[in-house]
C-alpha cells in the first residue's frame, strides 16, 4: 500500500507542474479532473512515466499527461528533433522538413503544432495540406531535398492511440547514430524550451504537385503493362479502413489501367474513430469483413486493404473451393518477390545487378527463389529501415527490385524508403492481372510457387510475461537459451545455430562470424528438416516471440489441406519442445 501512495504522490507532483500558464486552459482542466477524481488510475497512467522517444519516434494514446501523445509530448520531440538537426547541418543555408499526418484525431494538430515548432527554429516545412500516406511523405524528403521528415500517425494501433514517426534526409526512419542523437536531445526538453511560436513564411503547402510525381514513379514499376491491358476489367475491391490509403490507391489503381474497382463505400469516410472496424489492421480477418462482404457480391477476383497510413496491405483472395481466403504477411512477400523475379527475366529487364531483401524472421522460400535465378538476396533485421539502408548501401551499383517483411509490409521501389501500400496495391493488382491472363488466380500462383519450391507455413507465437518479474523472466528465457542451446526441435536435429547478439553462427559445429550492421536480441535455430526457429524479445511489449517456420511438401493444389494439417502437427510439435 506504501508503495502505491508513494506512486501516487510521486505523480500527484508531477501532474501539478501541468498546472502552470506553460500549459493551456483545456490541459490544465483535463489535470484538474484526474486530480480530483478518487480513482487515481488514470492520473497515475498518464503522468507514471515520459513517453519515451525511442528509434522508432513516440507511440502513445493521446490525452493531458507526459505518458500521453498531446501537443507538449509531441512538441518536445520536434524542439529535440530541431535542436539536433541545426546541430548536424550547422553548414547549411536553410534546414528543411517534410511533414505528413493520417486521418487520426489529431493527426492535422500535431503536423502543424510540430510545423510551427520547427518554423520557429528557422527551418523550412513542407506540410501537405490534408492526409497522405506514409510512403509518400518518404518521397517528398528526396523529391524535394529535405534534411529530415515526421510523419503524425499511428499505423494500425487502436484508435485512441497516435504517433510521431521521424525519418532522415534518404527518406528512411531513423539509424544510429542519428538515432541517438536525437533521443540524447528530446530527453533535455521542458516545456519552456518548446519554441511554439511559428514562422508562416517558411510553411509551403504541398499536395496535388507531389502526388503528381509519387505517381508517375509508382507506376514506372510496372512490369506487364500488356497482361493488364488484357485484363482492365479485373475486378478489385479495396478499401483503405478510413485512412490514407484512399487519397492516392484508387487513383494509382487507375493510372496503372484498371477500370474495375469498387472501393468500400463505408470505409472510404475519412475518420479517426474508425467507425466500421474493431482496430483498423489489415492483419486481422475482421478488418476485411466488409470488403470480403462486397467481393462476394459482385464476385470479385481480389480483395486488397491498406492501414490507415498506407504502407501496409492486406489482401484475400479465392481458394480452390471458391471460398475467400485471407494471405498472410510471408506469403504476401513471397508472391510479390516471386512475381518481379520471374517476370522481369521473363520480359528481358534484368541487367544482372539486382538484389532483393528480407528480414530474418520473413520465409526462407523466398531464398530459394533467388537461388534459382542467381539474384543477389539480403537478409536484414526486422523494420523498413533496415532494408533502405541496404538500398542506401548499394546506390549507384546495384539495383534494388524487391523486400519485405512478414508483417504484411513490402517496398517495389528505391524512390521510397519505407514500406509502401500505394505500390504494393498497384503490383499486387498486375499480379491477379498476369494470374488471370495465364487462366490463373493469385491462389493458383500460390500454390504453383509451393508445388515448385516446397510448402512452407509460417506461425508466431507471443509468450506475454507481464510486469518487472516478466521481464526478468524473459531475460531468464534468453539467457536459458544461450546456455543450454536446443540440440534437437520437433523430432529434427538443430544443423545451424545463429546468435546476433554474439553475432556468431555455428553451422554443423563450425563457428563463423555474421555480418550486421549492429547486435541484436535475436536467437535463431535451423533443423535438418528445414524448420526455422527465431526468438526475440519484444523491444515495446512485455513479451517474447517465436517465429516458426516448417516445410513440407506440395504435390498438387488438391494436396493443400493434407500438407497445412502436416505442418500444424508439426509446428505442434515444435512448440511442445520449446515448452511454449
Amino acid at each position: 500500500m506504501e508503495t502505491n501512495n508513494e506512486l501516487i504522490q510521486q505523480v500527484t507532483a508531477k501532474a501539478q507542474e501541468w498546472l502552470s500558464p506553460a500549459y493551456d486552459k483545456q490541459t490544465q482542466a483535463e489535470v484538474r479532473r484526474m486530480l480530483e477524481d478518487e480513482d487515481k488510475t488514470n492520473l497515475i497512467e498518464a503522468f507514471y512515466r515520459d513517453l519515451e522517444f525511442g528509434t522508432g519516434g513516440l507511440r502513445g494514446i493521446m490525452g493531458a499527461g507526459s505518458n500521453r501523445m498531446n501537443i507538449y509530448t509531441v512538441g518536445a520531440a520536434t524542439q529535440g528533433f530541431a535542436n539536433y538537426l541545426l546541430r548536424n547541418f550547422k553548414d547549411r543555408d536553410q534546414i528543411s522538413v517534410a511533414i505528413g499526418y493520417d486521418c487520426r484525431n489529431n493527426s492535422r494538430l500535431f503536423a502543424e503544432k510540430s510545423a510551427d515548432i520547427f518554423t520557429a527554429n528557422g527551418i523550412k516545412v513542407y506540410l501537405f495540406d490534408d492526409m497522405r500516406p506514409t510512403p509518400e511523405m518518404s518521397f517528398a524528403i528526396r523529391y524535394l531535398g529535405c534534411q529530415a521528415g515526421v510523419n503524425i500517425t499511428a499505423s494500425h494501433n487502436p484508435r485512441e492511440y497516435n504517433g510521431y514517426k521521424a525519418y532522415w534526409e534518404d527518406g528512411a526512419q531513423i539509424l544510429a547514430p542519428h538515432d541517438k542523437g536525437i533521443i540524447d536531445e528530446v530527453s533535455k526538453m521542458k516545456v519552456e524550451d518548446i519554441k511554439f511560436k511559428g514562422n508562416k513564411d517558411l510553411i509551403t503547402i504541398i499536395g496535388e504537385d507531389v502526388d503528381k510525381v509519387y505517381l508517375e514513379k509508382v507506376k514506372s514499376i510496372c512490369i506487364d503493362p500488356e497482361a493488364i491491358k488484357r485484363q482492365k476489367d479485373l475486378s478489385i475491391v479495396y478499401t483503405p479502413l478510413h485512412g490514407t490509403g484512399m487519397m492516392l490507391i484508387p487513383q494509382s489503381l487507375k493510372l496503372w489501367g484498371f477500370e474495375n474497382v469498387h472501393c468500400v463505400p463505408e470505409q472510404m469516410v475519412k475518420s479517426g474513430d474508425f467507425p466500421t472496424v474493431v482496430s483498423p489492421n489489415p492483419e486481422n480477418a475482421e478488418a476485411l469483413t466488409l470488403a470480403i462482404n462486397l467481393a462476394k457480391r459482385i464476385d470479385a477476383d481480389i480483395v486488397m486493404a491498406s492501414d490507415p497510413d498506407a504502407d501496409r496491405v492486406g489482401m484475400a483472395c479465392k481458394n480452390k473451393e471458391g471460398e475467400w481466403v485471407l494471405i498472410n504477411g510471408n506469403q504476401t512477400c513471397l508472391i510479390f518477390l516471386y512475381y518481379i523475379i520471374t517476370n522481369r527475366i521473363k520480359l528481358g529487364k534484368m541487367k544482372g545487378n539486382e538484389f532483393i531483401v528480407k528480414t530474418i524472421v520473413t520465409t526462407e522460400v523466398i531464398r530459394q527463389i533467388a537461388d534459382k535465378y542467381g539474384i543477389e538476396m539480403r537478409d536484414c533485421y526486422t523494420g523498413f529501415k533496415w532494408i533502405a539502408r541496404e538500398v542506401r548501401l548499394s546506390e549507384g551499383v546495384k539495383q534494388y527490385i524487391g523486400g519485405g517483411e512478414e508483417s504484411y509490409g513490402f517496398m517495389a521501389q528505391d524512390f521510397v524508403r519505407d514500406k509502401d501500400a500505394v505500390s504494393a496495391c498497384s503490383l499486387l493488382a498486375e499480379i491477379c492481372a498476369w494470374a488471370k491472363d495465364n487462366g490463373k488466380t493469385l491462389f493458383d500462383v500460390l500454390m504453383d510457387i509451393y508445388k515448385e519450391y516446397g510448402f512452407s507455413k509460417e506461425y508466431t507465437v507471443n509468450v506475454v510475461k507481464p510486469g518487472k518479474t516478466g521481464a526478468e523472466e524473459i531475460l531468464a528465457m534468453m539467457t536459458n537459451f544461450r546456455n543450454n542451446p536446443p540440440q534437437e526441435i520437433g523430432g529434427s536435429k538443430v544443423v545451424v545455430t545463429k546468435d546476433y547478439k554474439t553475432l556468431k553462427m555455428v553451422n554443423h559445429g563450425v563457428e563463423s562470424s555474421l555480418e550486421m550492421p549492429e547486435t541484436s536480441n535475436v536467437l535463431q535455430w535451423f533443423t535438418e528438416d528445414g524448420t526455422k526457429i527465431s526468438v526475440r524479445p519484444s523491444g515495446t511489449e512485455p513479451k517474447i516471440k517465436f517465429y516458426i517456420e516448417v516445410k513440407g511438401k506440395l504435390e498438387s493444389a488438391e494436396a493443400y489441406a493434407a500438407a497445412n494439417a502436416a505442418a500444424d502437427k508439426k509446428i505442434a510439435a515444435v512448440r511442445a519442445s520449446l515448452n511454449i
